[in-house]
């Protein structure tokens, strides 16, 4: 690191957990952030501010006004634009020194095998279960750690799915992509502005912590949100042996 770097992460270096050591990974990292709106907004500046190296935004969506009461990543200025042009600019008005790549393209199977195999660590920030499903079967195949999380009206949740970790479950062991869910979108169901906050910095947590090895992550564990009461329920979850996705493929760490 130079002495710019060292005295703009001074505070990360300061902590015995992450120090010159964990600051270095985080410079070396490269994080893909699927979805560039309410909790990728959030989750994106933080990876931005802490040093993440490279940055991988994905989406096709365009900044609207409405998106403004939540999405903390765009401006009035800005609407219009590609939400990763948006949020590219957000972030290197922070951090001109990470590398951050726009992908203005419509997310599927083609795209996410290009873009996660080279990924340190993928953070699902969507609001499609489908998507979702997508995000998390590339992960599994590329071996890559994901954070995951969503946030509609006043709930929110939150985890980690790390298939380097024996015993992992996947995205897939807990909501099964033969399910039909009806899809909910903040569009017609609304979202309380600061729980997206509250998600997407905490995926950006989560996934500093996996870059860095650092204490415990949520890998087994999902934790959901009640946030009219500010209420936190963990469930643990396992793998399942009849997962259609992840059944007989295991990626160790390192």
């Amino acid at each position: 690191m130079n002495d710019d770097q060292l005295l703009r992460y001074s505070r990360h270096i300061m902590l015995d957990d992450i120090g010159i050591e964990g600051q270095e990974k985080f410079l070396a990292a490269h994080a893909v952030i699927v979805g560039a709106g309410g909790l990728g907004s959030p989750a994106a500046l933080y990876l931005a501010s802490a040093g993440v190296g490279t940055i991988t935004l994905i989406d096709d969506d365009s900044v609207d006004l409405t998106n403004l009461q939540r999405q903390i990543a765009h401006t009035t200025a800005r609407v219009g634009q590609s939400k990763v042009a948006s949020c590219a600019t957000a972030l290197k008005e922070i951090n001109p020194g990470i590398t951050v790549h726009s992908v203005a393209e419509r997310v599927d199977a083609q795209t996410l095998a290009q873009h996660i195999g080279h990924a340190t660590v993928v953070l699902d920030c969507t609001d499609n279960y489908r998507t979702r499903q997508a995000i998390n079967k590339a992960c599994v195949i590329h071996g890559k750690p994901l954070v995951s999380g969503a946030a509609i009206r006043f709930d929110g949740q939150i985890s980690v799915f790390d298939r380097r970790q024996a015993h992992a479950a996947c995205y897939a062991c807990v909501f099964s992509p033969e399910e039909q869910f009806e899809e909910i979108s903040c569009s017609t169901m609304g979202v309380f502005s600061p729980l997206v906050g509250i998600i997407g910095t905490m995926q950006a947590a989560e996934a500093l912590k996996v870059i860095a090895d650092i204490g415990t992550t949520l890998d087994g564990r999902l934790m959901m949100l009640d946030a009219r009461h500010m209420e936190w329920n963990t469930m643990h979850i396992r793998a399942n042996p009849h997962c259609p996705v992840c059944q007989g493929q295991h990626h160790s760490a390192g």
